[in-house]
């Protein structure tokens, strides 16, 4: 039987705050959530200063072994914004002013106290790239080759997001089902390597937890088949009751 196709994308999140701590990221979940119902899933995260030479880095290695590549941060009008800089010695192309994104920002500044030129710089853009449409504060992001460049607020993000949906290629959308026990996962831990390797296409998470003074775990069971899912859960939840545990279904 032929292997379905596997469809990945990585992040970029572009931010000195971020790795100070000053900024919590939530782009994360956002967009591997999202990318999972677009049918494509988020292999690989990467967090980086704003540094050129770690962006052009991480824009290279990720987008050369992903089918996608999204970025987050770094695209405002300040001097620290050097995303679009960065992505553009990446690709090897110049910089330009898109005629529609200063065509978008003319109009969103027209009542906010004009264009200037700092504004303008949310208008830059690789060479040949194109729009990302952002009705949330006019500045767009930017599509070029395969990368998507988005910016790193996450309400922006996501209404970037809702206006790529249904546009990338992807696979079937990767679902998922839960089940808890009140059991350290050490103990059980060759009985999920087990399931997995009896379910070929799942893949099982477990998320341990310490509450009202005993040790616990939820497994999630993930995959692109719905009725795989149920049948890798079933057998798990028959396989820790075997062993005299009791199974929450959904999770504790």
């Amino acid at each position: 039987m032929e292997q379905e196709r596997i469809w990945t994308a990585a992040l970029v999140v572009i931010g000195d705050e971020i790795l100070s701590g000053r900024t919590q990221d939530k782009n994360v979940a956002q967009l591997a959530s999202w990318l999972n119902v677009q049918g494509i899933r988020l292999a690989e995260v990467r967090v980086v200063a704003d540094k050129t030479a770690a962006i052009v880095e991480a824009v290279n290695t990720l987008r050369a072994r992903n089918d996608y590549l999204f970025t987050t941060g770094g695209i405002g009008p300040t001097h620290d914004d050097i995303t679009v800089d960065a992505i553009a010695e990446a690709l090897g192309v110049g910089v330009e002013h898109h005629p529609d994104a200063m065509a978008t920002l003319e109009r969103y500044y027209a009542t906010r106290g004009g264009l200037t030129e700092a504004r303008a710089r949310m208008a830059r853009v690789p060479a040949g790239a194109g729009l990302i449409p952002n009705r949330v504060s006019g500045a767009p992001g930017i599509q070029v080759a395969n990368i998507y460049i988005m910016a790193g607020v996450p309400h922006i993000t996501a209404g970037m997001l809702d206006a790529l949906t249904g546009t990338l290629e992807g696979g079937r959308p990767v679902v998922s089902g839960t089940i808890g026990c009140w059991v350290a996962e050490s103990e059980v831990a060759d009985l999920l390597r087990n399931a997995e390797k009896a379910h070929e296409g799942v893949s099982i998470g477990s998320y341990p937890f310490f509450r009202e003074g005993r040790t616990g775990a939820n497994f999630v069971v993930r995959s692109a088949d719905a009725g795989l899912v149920e049948r890798c859960l079933a057998d798990l939840t028959r396989e820790l009751e075997a062993t005299g545990r009791a199974v929450v279904p959904e999770g504790i």
